[in-house]
């Protein structure tokens, strides 16, 4: 049997890699047209900002390696151009000679990536000397190398994902007065719009410079220089540094003779067996679409871990193994200066789009004990009304954050409801973390929340409904220095301690709404009010250092 891949990054070596594990047998043979194999495209920025000391930690492995440990033949600088499915053969030119050969294939997996979005204004300005993407060893390189020479004071860049965050990051580090040019009304599309704001204020802390819901309309360049951006909001930027980092697509150019059927996202359909409609052609990593562990689903989230496991399987199916995708969650991190940030499963707006009705924590917690240098975790986690099930979270803070969501990104790959949580055995001690940990409490809170009588109110929601006029009682439970320092609109103080004594101050008929300042002393005070005959109590999710966020995100929009 001869195996072709085509791509040799993260998904076409890991096929290659267990398909050789599986047999000796097969002959496999990779096509890139790259000069660098099974390269940290993640790791690029960090070698920008001088994290990573040399570039060639970022490609620990070369086709000799290859050849050498697993018999696998890697061919760089050769750039297939044509697919004939009913001979299976590919048609194949040689960058460096421009011979162009026929070569023969029993199976074939497609691995070729994604290709960066150019926004149209910048198509025709790629030639110019101070515009990069960040995709490659060869990017990496020369963004390295410009910077070294050119020693720029002002960096604009195109795009608020995670390499343009991530670049932000490291170009500010470097002295760089960086500007954040984003499309859309918010950084980090994938995050709600209220924890993405929290991102938005790091960045503003370090001197980034943020321009939501904008374009750039023209592009004035001098010499092969772009010197100035002007944009949709009638501003001119002076700028000595463009990265464009407005997103990927799946690179399907190869197979838009063949027929192949693409997802809904425009990457290649493929099966649990990361099967093509078209027979013994394969597909894996950022060119082939996935589907949610949650609503099953088609997902496109092009991520390099994503990449392997696809790359993986179909090395193991090739080879007569039973791997098969169980779908993905879009689990995400990112370092944002002082902030780690992280999501998985669904996001609010995605439960909207998807009719769910869910119920929505926000819990903010020290990740460990104060007296150990614990730092200030909030997370905002997601549960199906219906079944109780745990289907997102988001979290933000200094430290701890990674440990937490790959806990609940576990859970809902294991369809654990929100009580699983609360039972998890999980490592405490105090240097690590809290008696109650925040993933507990999580937990706990929710399924109070869903199962238990105990209901939540986002700041969201509340706003909302003042602004519809609907009559309510909201209590604030805390000090009266707590109080008049700033509190929620509309809000009565009753410190907790006095709650009891005063109960006849209020209406058991009207829909009530307490609070402190995170949400336990709320939550004390909503089992009271409960206990005490009142209809319906809630406890207003993450408090009111949560709902004066809130409302700031809410105005600004």
């Amino acid at each position: 049997m001869k195996i072709v891949i085509i791509g040799s990054v993260a998904a076409g070596t890991s096929v290659a890699a267990k398909a050789r594990r599986n047999t000796e047998e097969a002959e496999i043979v990779v096509y890139d047209q790259d000069k660098d194999i099974s390269y940290s495209i993640c790791g690029i920025p960090y070698y920008i900002g001088e994290e990573v000391d040399e570039l060639d930690r970022l490609t620990p492995r070369n086709a000799e390696w290859f050849k050498k440990r697993y018999n696998v033949d890697i061919f760089t600088e050769h750039r297939v151009t044509s697919i004939n499915p009913k001979t299976q053969t590919i048609e194949v030119e040689n960058l460096q000679t421009g011979e162009k050969n026929v070569d023969t294939y029993d199976e074939l997996v497609l691995a070729t990536g994604a290709k960066p979005i150019v926004p149209e204004v910048f198509e025709a300005k790629e030639l110019n000397e101070n515009i990069f993407h960040v995709r490659n060893i060869q990017d990496a390189r020369a963004i390295h190398s410009f910077i070294e020479k050119e020693n720029p004071k002002k960096a604009t860049i195109i795009g608020a994902g995670f390499i343009g965050l991530e670049m932000a990051e490291q170009l500010a580090h470097k002295g760089i007065e960086v500007t954040i040019i984003q499309r859309g009304n918010q950084v980090m599309k994938q995050m709600d719009p209220d924890m993405a704001f929290r991102v938005e204020l790091e960045l503003k802390k370090h001197q980034v410079n943020i321009q939501l819901n904008t374009t750039v309309t023209k592009v004035v360049n001098v010499e092969r220089r772009i010197i100035k951006l002007e944009t949709s909001q009638n501003q001119s930027l002076e700028t000595e540094l463009v990265i464009l980092a407005a997103g990927v697509k799946p690179n399907t150019d190869l197979v838009q003779s063949i027929r192949i059927e693409l997802g809904e996202s425009g990457a290649i359909k493929v099966n649990k067996k990361m099967q093509t409609s078209v027979p013994h052609v394969y597909a894996v990593g950022d060119v082939a679409e996935s589907f949610s562990v949650i609503t099953g689903q088609s997902l496109y989230r092009p991520l390099g871990s994503t990449a392997n496991k696809m790359g993986r399987i179909a090395g193991d199916v090739i080879t007569g193994g039973a791997l098969e995708h169980r779908g993905i969650l879009g689990t995400g991190i990112v370092r944002v200066f002082d902030l780690t940030v992280a999501y998985t499963g669904i996001s609010e707006k995605d439960a909207i789009e998807e009719g769910i009705d869910v119920a929505i924590l926000y819990n903010i917690k020290p990740d460990q004990a104060d007296y150990l240098g614990g730092k200030e975790l909030t997370i905002k986690a997601l549960a199906d009304k219906s079944s109780g099930r745990i289907i997102g979270a988001q979290i933000i803070g200094q430290q701890g954050v990674d440990k937490r969501i790959d806990v609940i990104a576990t859970a809902i790959s294991f369809g654990a409801v929100a009580e699983d949580l609360f039972h998890l055995d999980l490592a405490y001690a105090p240097p690590f973390a809290t008696t109650k940990d925040p993933i507990l409490y999580t937990g706990m809170a929710l399924d109070n929340a869903v199962n238990n009588g105990t209901p939540l109110m986002t700041p969201t929601e509340l706003i909302q409904k003042q602004a519809n006029g609907e009559k309510l009682q909201i209590i604030d439970t805390r000090s009266k220095k707590q109080y008049e320092k700033s509190n929620v609109e509309g809000a009565v103080h009753i410190p907790l301690g006095d709650l009891r004594a005063r109960l006849m101050e209020l209406d058991k008929e009207l829909t009530t709404i307490t609070y402190c300042n995170k949400g336990v002393t709320g939550n004390a005070a909503q089992n009271i009010l409960l206990n005490e005959g009142f209809r319906d109590v809630y406890n207003l999710s993450g408090g009111n250092k949560n709902y004066q966020l809130i409302k700031q995100v809410m105005s600004s929009y």
